[in-house]
């Protein structure tokens, strides 16, 4: 049995500043996005991707310096970036191997996973989608299914936590089950429902619930 866990708005609560940075870029730009409506429709994605996606929604163009203009304003909220509540606590506790799938890079990562006592916990079996397999990001299974193949994991039996409706599709798209995780300070009405909707099987708002959540998955499944 394998645990995946993604990184940005499940281990550390940094989904709510890309949402925070994407919004105050998007008023610049005279484009209306809120915060909960990058959280709702756009939180899992990269910056490119939600341009893309917007682009073809407004029927336009939009300004090619706005994916690093959003990570210039990132940069600067990240320098106070947290773990979220009962991750460590929950890392001791849990007794199955466990590695990290996410969208970001690999340098991002490994930056953000030491100034948060993750990289330890972690290393190397940390995945960033645009530097494996197809590099195609999430949705895409890509980088859950490179994990599962280079740990030698049937996708069956791959746990994934995710917060994000995109990294949910990710997840079932490569055949694992997954626990939706809403504890993060990005958050929303609806945001259990949104990722039952993806294709969670549970969802829980505690870490301190996740090995517990887990047993009774896998006691389920092996029924």
């Amino acid at each position: 049995m394998l645990v995946i866990f993604d990184f940005d708005g499940t281990l550390v609560d940094s989904e709510i500043l890309w949402a925070q940075a994407t919004s105050e870029i998007m008023q610049e730009e005279g484009i209306d996005m809120s915060v909960e409506t990058y959280n709702a429709q756009y939180a899992g994605m990269n910056s490119n991707e939600i341009i893309e996606h917007l682009e073809d929604e407004l029927d336009q163009g939009l300004a090619h310096d706005i994916p690093q203009r959003i990570e210039d304003k990132v940069d600067k909220k990240l320098e106070k970036l947290k773990v979220i509540d009962g991750v460590h606590a929950m890392l001791d506790e849990l007794d199955y191997a466990r590695c990290l799938c996410s969208n970001s890079g690999s340098e991002y990562l490994a930056d953000h996973m030491r100034s948060t006592g993750l990289w330890d916990r972690f290393r190397p079996y940390v995945y960033a989608a645009p530097e494996v397999g197809t590099k195609a990001p999430k949705p895409d299974p890509n980088v859950f299914l490179h994990a599962a193949t280079t740990l030698d994991v049937e996708p069956k039996d791959c746990y994934v936590v995710e917060d994000s409706f995109h990294g949910v599709q990710a997840a079932v798209a490569a055949g694992m089950r997954v626990v939706g995780f809403i504890g993060g300070s990005h958050s929303y009405p609806g945001h259990g429902e949104h990722l039952m909707d993806a294709g969670a099987e549970t969802v829980i708002h505690r870490f301190e619930d996740l090995p517990a959540t887990l047993e009774a998955l896998k006691i389920w499944q092996d029924q």
